[in-house]
């Protein structure tokens, strides 16, 4: 699966899109781009984040403004459907209200803010409280509301205090997209989410699936994430089971078998590894909140 450019149409009566997901969205775009910037709140949920050269795990409140061409993994990826998921978006042209628009003098903030989207933005808790409130009420808002309110989140987000808004240093790859590179990287990210199950799954086939030889695959694997593929698919082994624990009526042991691994004890070290617990520990802890 190469990288994919995504068409984004507004409807007939906003000059912007807005998307709500109440569940895990399995799109056929993974490993995507698209010419606008894209404000993402995630309430519930958690998972893998990467965004151009970026890659880290986001939490429940996640709020990330993302840059034009600026190329991200879908956020629900690697999630099972009916894990508890919701996802607020919203896409928007630089000239969705006109080519001169943000040259008004009183919009300067939000101008700056849009020029450092390119390397990604990272909001913290006292910016997402102020914003997540006020995304969800674009949802039910009338056309003409709607963009009021989001010139508010705007405006929110470009007075938000250094400390609360980190930029993840994402855009180095920019257009440097073009390539074979981040079109393998789809591949092999689709090939994971497929096979992740398997116990015996080796570097051979993935460096197989990416048309590469082994050592040439390492070298670009690590180039690309900062991760080896034994990391990263040991920690996407663990964001499975930490879905699957859930459930209660599955036994530890068989979470630990269906996510890929071949020994109860290699799970139970794996899992705290990344997690800083024990998988029943996890799941204890999880379903006493719930």
């Amino acid at each position: 699966m190469k990288l994919q450019f995504e068409p984004i149409h507004p409807t007939v009566d906003s000059s912007f899109t807005l998307l709500h997901y109440t569940e895990v969205n399995k799109a056929e775009l993974l490993w995507h781009y698209h010419p606008e910037y894209e404000l993402v709140y995630i309430p519930r949920g958690h998972g893998r984040r990467h965004i151009g050269q970026h890659i880290s795990r986001f939490e429940d409140g996640e709020l990330v403004l993302i840059g034009p061409d600026l190329p991200h993994l879908t956020f629900s990826y690697g999630q099972p459907v009916g894990t508890p998921f919701e996802e607020i978006v919203v896409q928007l042209r630089g000239d969705f209200l006109g080519t001169d628009f943000w040259e008004r003098p009183e919009l300067v903030a939000i101008r700056q803010l849009l020029a450092r989207s390119h390397e990604g933005l990272s909001f913290g808790g006292t910016t997402r409280r102020a914003v997540g409130p006020v995304l969800r009420q674009l949802l039910a808002a009338p056309p003409f509301m709607r963009l009021l309110l989001l010139l508010q989140v705007l405006q929110e987000l470009a007075q938000a205090p250094a400390a609360d808004c980190q930029p993840l240093h994402a855009g180095a790859s920019g257009q440097g997209l073009s390539g074979k590179e981040q079109q393998r990287l789809s591949r092999v990210y689709q090939f994971v989410e497929q096979h992740y199950q398997r116990a015996t799954l080796s570097v051979q086939e993935v460096a197989e699936v990416a048309y590469l030889s082994v050592p040439a695959f390492c070298r670009y694997f690590k180039k690309m994430t900062r991760h080896t593929l034994t990391d990263f698919l040991q920690e996407y082994r663990v964001g499975q089971a930490c879905r699957l624990l859930l459930d209660d009526d599955l036994a530890v042991t068989e979470v630990c078998y269906a996510c890929g691994f071949n020994n109860l004890s290699h799970f139970n070290k794996t899992f705290r590894k990344f997690t800083g617990q024990s998988p029943t520990e996890y799941r204890r802890q999880r379903l006493s909140v719930g």
